[in-house]
């Protein structure tokens, strides 16, 4: 399944408010990554390796024949091609997807103490479409994966902790899980462990130097609030020292790659030369491409109403060139 978590995002929400800076409440924003192809899954989710025959039909693509070889061993009681099983019907590999009956075959591995169905099952008892909907039970089951080491679940849960206790006890509660998480190379919990240094909450002491490198983690992997927030300390020199073409480039990255609030800043690093040079161009190009989004900077609005008439036009056409 799609490395994905069930609490509201955080991201900054443009409409049509001006560009502030981005706030960095917890609990943090969360990415939701692409679905991982079928060759790419560790067998390791499911518990323990589903007889070769199923598992090595799935590997191959040949999803309704694994399904088939899985179903029969399943339906025996066998805990990891009970996963196999419901992974197959959740992602309608090879079949309709019927998250449903996936939801059944879950539940099923859950009790049998598969960290991976017990993260998915407890997804599907947060959501309540396909289950009757149970946070208690939501809570235990991701508690257990997460002590177990799944880290989507050690993620999900300390997200938990920290919704039910939005205080700084809650944030103590959860820093452990954000921690072990980070640790396997997470980038929503890594960018989770930088705020908690920036803020020196959850009984962490302020480490700008230790939030600029887990912002510098997470944003390698290309998750663009950290890139947007990294690319601002390089500028500001928070954490490490000055580097303005650095915090350029990540920012640009961020603004290429669709955030609305890193072009307008973009925009904004063109219109003052900052880490690059300056470019009248450019910085109206990209406030215009935000402005599309629905993002209103009034500065920005003043410097696009400065420009000339051909600058204007210039700016335009590399606006509808840009992402």
């Amino acid at each position: 399944m799609a490395e994905t978590v069930p609490l509201p995002q955080a991201k900054p929400n443009v409409g049509a408010k001006t560009d502030k800076p981005i706030a960095t409440p917890l609990p943090q924003p969360a990415t939701t990554a692409p679905l991982p192809s079928a060759d790419a899954i560790n067998p390791d989710r499911f518990g323990a390796k589903p007889s070769d025959s199923a598992y090595g039909a799935f590997q191959r693509g040949l999803y309704k024949t694994a399904y088939n070889l899985a179903l029969a061993r399943a339906q025996n009681g066998d805990p990891a091609a009970q996963t196999l099983v419901a992974e197959i019907l959740s992602r309608g590999l090879g079949m309709p997807v019927n998250a449903a009956e996936a939801a059944k075959w879950y539940a099923l591995a859950a009790e049998q103490g598969v960290p991976d169905s017990q993260f998915q099952y407890a997804l599907m008892l947060l959501d309540g479409r396909y289950v009757k909907k149970d946070e208690k039970g939501a809570y235990a089951l991701m508690q257990a994966a997460a002590e177990a080491g799944n880290r989507l679940a050690q993620f999900n849960f300390a997200q938990l902790l920290v919704q039910q206790d939005p205080g700084d006890a809650g944030i103590a509660k959860a820093v452990s899980y954000y921690q072990r998480a980070a640790a396997t190379g997470l980038a929503d919990a890594q960018y989770a462990m930088a705020q908690v240094y920036a803020n020196g909450v959850g009984g962490k002491p302020r480490d700008d130097v230790q939030a600029r490198g887990l912002l510098a983690q997470a944003a390698r992997q290309n998750y663009d609030t950290a890139q947007i927030d990294l690319a601002a300390w390089m500028i500001e020199g928070r954490g490490g020292a000055r580097d303005l073409k650095s915090g350029f480039g990540w920012m640009k990255q961020a603004a290429e790659g669709g955030n609305v609030a890193a072009q307008n800043r973009l925009a904004k690093l063109y219109m003052g030369g900052i880490g690059t040079d300056p470019d009248p161009i450019l910085a109206g190009a990209w406030y215009v491409v935000a402005r599309r989004a629905g993002l209103i900077d009034p500065q920005m609005d003043d410097f696009l109403q400065g420009l000339t008439d051909d600058q204007t036009k210039q700016a335009l056409q590399k606006a509808n060139r840009l992402p």
